[in-house]
């Protein structure tokens, strides 16, 4: 392994009921808090009544951003930032999953930041200074940022979807109730899954090859997802699946599984492009990308992949050569997305051929550890998500 520093501050609530040490948690904080959140689920479901509830019990003087969408836009951090200056919010509480989480991390440092978030943070890539604290309470396992330091943005006019990460982005605490995930569908279950299983791949997916602790818990983590996903979606008030898929997508990119590994996260930056032009949900255009991207690297470094498809599909390779066992298993890990319905061509999420360049002049490859893609590399891999 190669060496590492590892950091992580965050306070994780885990369980049933979680949700009683919310006042406990907010009494830490000032008085105005910013109450983020998606659309009208969680009051259907009685998620934000227990939130305001224990809002009252600390005391607190509440704001609202509603109506963050998946894949969430600047728009909605402008109007955050606004609401922040306008209200001297202290805290920001963000419910919800990853886009809730990640458009409310934005809000945070763009409400202390003298100039324009998007060109100071993403463009010039200059570094924050401050930001305002933040708390989660999660109700969809997919993205891992109830328990990171990075967030994710997409400027709709420009067509870019672009990433940002500082310390100071960590949540304060997480409150992690599997129960709260009981109410989202089946597809939005299947893509956070994908997504789970992508942020795996990224990190596994790697050098150092040599036997090492990260790889041993990612294989792991890929085991436990897909057992659970099974039982959940024939049962998905099962506690016990549900509890599983909701830690395993906090493990997958809590920085644990990256320690002493180089990592990957092209197949990120390429699905980024589809999102930020057909507004695909995150999952749904991984399970597209990323099975296609691992077909181009896995002739690189077959023993990596062979090593995957010995411990994870338990593939025979009687007769087969390190390349062709590779190969399969890339095939199988595709497969395993259609098995429980994710869309794995182009087509299927909506995206014609001809938007290909226009999407792959947006990606801009940077060399990983096996693969130093070009741009018509990235174009040759999107043409192969045709079918």
């Amino acid at each position: 392994m190669h060496t590492f520093d590892f950091y992580n501050p965050v306070g994780i609530h885990f369980g049933e009921n979680s949700i009683s040490k919310l006042t406990h948690e907010l009494e830490k904080f000032g008085p105005n808090v910013l109450l983020t959140y998606g659309g009208g689920s969680i009051k259907r479901n009685g998620i934000y009544q227990a939130v305001l509830d224990s809002l009252k019990a600390a005391r607190k003087n509440v704001f609202e951003l509603s109506g963050i969408m998946a894949n969430p836009r600047t728009e909605k951090v402008y109007e955050g930032i606004r609401m922040c200056r306008d209200h001297a919010i202290d805290f920001i509480l963000a419910v919800g999953g990853g886009s809730v989480i990640d458009c409310s991390k934005f809000i945070a440092v763009g409400a202390k930041l003298d100039g324009d978030f998007w060109e100071t943070l993403l463009i010039k890539q200059e570094s924050m200074g401050e930001a305002l604290p933040l708390g989660v309470v999660l109700t969809l396992a997919a993205t891992g940022s109830e328990m990171n330091a990075t967030c994710v943005i997409t400027h709709w006019q420009k067509h870019l979807k672009l990433a940002y990460e500082h310390d100071l982005l960590y949540p304060k605490f997480s409150i992690l109730d599997p129960i709260y995930t009981y109410s989202v569908s089946k597809s939005q279950m299947v893509f956070g899954c994908v997504d789970i299983l992508s942020h795996i791949f990224e990190v596994y997916f790697s050098a150092p090859d040599t036997s090492n602790v990260s790889d041993d818990i990612a294989e792991a983590l890929m085991k436990n997802v897909m057992e659970n996903l099974a039982v959940a979606l024939n049962n998905p008030r099962d506690y016990t699946a549900r509890s599983n898929i909701m830690w395993a997508s906090s493990m997958a990119l809590n920085g644990l599984l990256g320690l002493g590994k180089e990592q990957d996260w092209m197949g990120h930056q390429i699905e980024h492009a589809l999102s930020a032009f057909y507004d695909v949900p995150h999952g749904a255009g991984l399970a597209v990308v990323h099975p296609v991207y691992l077909k181009y690297i896995c002739q690189k470094v077959p023993k990596k992949f062979v090593r995957y498809a010995q411990h994870i599909w338990h593939l025979d390779r009687s007769g087969k050569t390190e390349e062709a066992i590779a190969l399969e298993s890339v095939e199988k890990t595709r497969a395993y997305f259609k098995s429980i319905g994710a869309p794995i061509t182009l087509q299927e999420v909506g995206i014609p051929a001809e938007a290909i360049n226009e999407m792959a002049a947006t990606v801009h490859p940077f060399p990983t550890s096996y693969a130093h893609l070009t741009q018509e590399d990235v174009k040759h891999i999107l043409q192969q998500c045709l079918e």
